[in-house]
């Protein structure tokens, strides 16, 4: 004799107003990620193909200035090293997204694989666009199914 089991009603963690609002964080920092990410890119391309950092304002070995270039270790003195920055920001930036993450995961009470999927995107050049543009519909289609499923408070 085989039982019907009912089907799990869906439900969120949160009110429409909390989902939202960590969709759109997660919009924000996904784009952001993703611009830092390509940013990354450019740098390590510049780094170890051409052997040449990204500086702003340092002092050739000529005398002259250079507002901004590719310059190669050794060939200048002062100045700012946009590599370095752009490693750092994009290192936090990534720390925010997985925050933008979790949160908009618990909320929609999501299986586990699916945070790991989405944390993928902040580390894989132009997936986090891909990603948003993936999660931002899921999140919409899941609000407008299961209505019921909301918290209200």
């Amino acid at each position: 004799m085989t039982q019907n089991v009912p089907p799990r009603k869906r439900r969120f963690a949160g009110t429409k107003a909390q989902i939202s609002s960590a969709a759109s964080f997660y919009k924000v920092l996904a784009y952001a990620t993703g611009v830092m990410l390509l940013l990354v890119v450019v740098e390590m391309v510049a780094k170890y193909g051409f052997g040449t950092e990204i500086v702003a304002g340092a002092t050739l070995a000529d005398g002259s200035t250079s507002v901004l270039g590719f310059l190669h270790d050794g060939d200048y003195t002062g100045g700012f090293n946009l590599s370095t920055a752009v490693l750092i920001v994009h290192g936090w930036m990534y720390v925010l997204y997985l925050i933008a993450d979790f949160r908009l995961w618990s909320l929609m009470r999501w299986p586990f694989s699916r945070f790991i999927t989405i944390a993928l995107g902040g580390v894989v050049p132009l997936l986090s666009f891909i990603m948003e543009t993936k999660v931002h519909k899921e999140v919409e289609r899941e609000l407008a199914a299961n209505p019921e499923a909301l918290l209200r408070y």
